[in-house]
């Protein structure tokens, strides 16, 4: 046993954040990029009717061993979650149908394909989708969004996209979500947020407090602002 990259303190805060303004109850939970199965087995825990996990990269990856992870922890808990290898390109409600509750947690910039991919997690979604990602570019007050093209961030040459928070909402409401809810995360006050898109309201215990919004930030990677610097040089800026 490790103790791995998030403490259980950490990894208790997320989920917090994430469910505890949502009823669960009998409902349905899709998780998308489930890796180790943390926020799966603790929508199940919370009283979810069914959860369907589901990963490709981490589960295929030799060196992330996430599959294996999976299924050591649901022995362990002895929790009934359903596990479906499938990359998020062939998500469909054909291939796994549609869910009450949609999980897509830290994936969303690591898709080359980001926006075609996120499309395709909407349409899954009857009641709310759930997203978690990393943020840049928070200074700009209009929908932006920045691209990595190597391993600018975290050494992860598989990092990359990183929108700001008014494009991620803007996403959202264009597949069809009525609202968008921003918070904070327990870990990144400034460069990560968890948006709660809702199709309906219907499972949603109470709306997000202000206190717990995600705060204005002008913050902007290096990264960023080094592939900025020579059009602000040429504006003047």
């Amino acid at each position: 046993m490790t103790l791995g990259a998030k403490s259980l303190a950490l990894c208790n805060g997320e989920a917090n954040v994430i469910f505890n303004r949502v009823n669960l109850a009998e409902l349905s939970v899709l998780d998308v990029g489930a890796w180790n199965g943390f926020f799966s087995f603790e929508a199940k825990r919370r009283g979810a009717a069914r959860v369907l996990a589901t990963d490709s990269y981490c589960w295929a990856h030799p060196d992330f061993q996430g599959r294996e992870s999976f299924d050591l922890a649901r022995s362990a808990l002895g929790l009934h979650v359903d596990a479906l290898e499938v990359d998020v390109s062939q998500l469909s409600p054909k291939t796994v149908g549609e869910f009450d509750v949609v999980l897509y947690l830290g994936v969303f910039y690591h898709r080359y394909d980001a926006i075609e991919s996120l499309a395709k997690i909407a349409g899954l979604a009857k009641h709310v989708l759930i997203v978690e990602t990393h943020l840049d570019l928070r200074h700009i007050k209009c929908p932006a969004m920045a691209f990595y093209p190597g391993r600018e961030i975290g050494g992860d040459d598989t990092n990359w996209w990183a929108p700001n928070e008014h494009c991620m909402n803007a996403l959202l409401r264009g597949h069809g979500f009525a609202e968008v809810e921003i918070s904070a995360t327990p870990a990144a006050r400034y460069n990560r947020a968890i948006f709660h898109a809702w199709r309906s309201t219907e499972a949603r215990l109470r709306p997000l407090s202000p206190a717990d919004r995600l705060k204005a930030n002008n913050f902007i990677s290096k990264t960023a602002n080094d592939v900025m610097r020579p059009f602000r040089s040429h504006v003047g800026l």
